[in-house]
């Protein structure tokens, strides 16, 4: 995406000037809004800043990516594997098998199966579904399974025969995929940040430097940059979701306003 001809300042100057005259003293007016859509105060973030959603892998405004204040974590995006278990022929199951084989069912959402939470592999150690995340050395990221680190008692029952296995790719990120990506939003001005107080009321905006594939990556080696994944059975969507904490995301941060 080609960047405007224009000086940092000059974006920066009306990226505050959108924050200061349409969101400051404000709260998130969603109250016609889909109570249930989890990005309801993002979508009224980005009207207020004059933006309209899509799901462009771009940056939002003059070549900044913007982010909305969130709870506990912030998302770089939701970026799918470009190889999934299920997808190769080789190995003939579904998604919906590879659900029941390599995630858990949730006894709240009747025994539905996800590949989320306990089952959701981190770097460079398995969790007890047997499952861990790594970066090779090309930058590809890659999550395997291991039977051996399995520690389910009914595994054996679980899992079939065939993939009863060590070194077992599950998922693969291509290094070449996620940093276009990756870079398209966070590597070109950098990233800003609308935040809020106690009351949910915009008091504040906040900017960081661009983010390129290389320091991403590294800080994915690191634990800083983590998968969270929410698929599930019953819904298409893969959300396999890239997230840091709001405190590391803080300490990104290079100015405030």
């Amino acid at each position: 995406m080609a960047i405007p001809n224009v000086t940092t300042d000059d974006t920066k100057h009306d990226i505050i000037r959108r924050f200061n005259e349409n969101v400051r003293g404000k709260q998130a007016e969603t109250t016609n809004s889909n109570q249930r859509h989890d990005g309801r105060e993002g979508h009224w973030l980005e009207r207020q800043m004059g933006l309209t959603a899509n799901a462009s892998n771009a940056p939002d405004l003059h070549g900044y990516e913007m982010k909305n204040q969130t709870t506990t974590k912030t998302t770089f995006g939701d970026w799918s594997a470009d190889y999934y278990i299920y997808k190769d022929v080789d190995f003939d199951i579904t998604r919906n098998q590879f659900l029941m084989i390599f995630g858990k069912p949730n006894s709240a959402k009747g025994g539905r199966y996800s590949w989320s939470g306990e089952p959701c592999p981190k770097i460079n150690r398995f969790n007890s579904f047997g499952q861990k995340l790594y970066i090779d050395a090309n930058h590809n990221i890659i999550v395997e399974y291991s039977f051996a680190h399995d520690e389910r008692s009914n595994k054996t029952a679980i899992v079939p025969l065939a993939l009863q296995r060590e070194q077992l790719i599950l998922a693969k990120w291509y290094a070449h995929s996620i940093s276009q990506k990756l870079e398209r939003k966070f590597n070109q001005r950098g990233w800003f940040k609308c935040l809020k107080n106690q009351n949910n009321v915009y008091t504040a905006i906040v900017f960081g430097d661009p983010i390129s594939f290389e320091r991403w990556i590294a800080l994915v080696e690191t634990g800083e940059v983590f998968f969270d994944s929410g698929m599930y059975q019953t819904n298409a969507r893969n959300y396999s979701v890239w997230r840091s904490t709001n405190t590391f995301w803080d300490s990104l941060i290079t100015s405030r306003y």
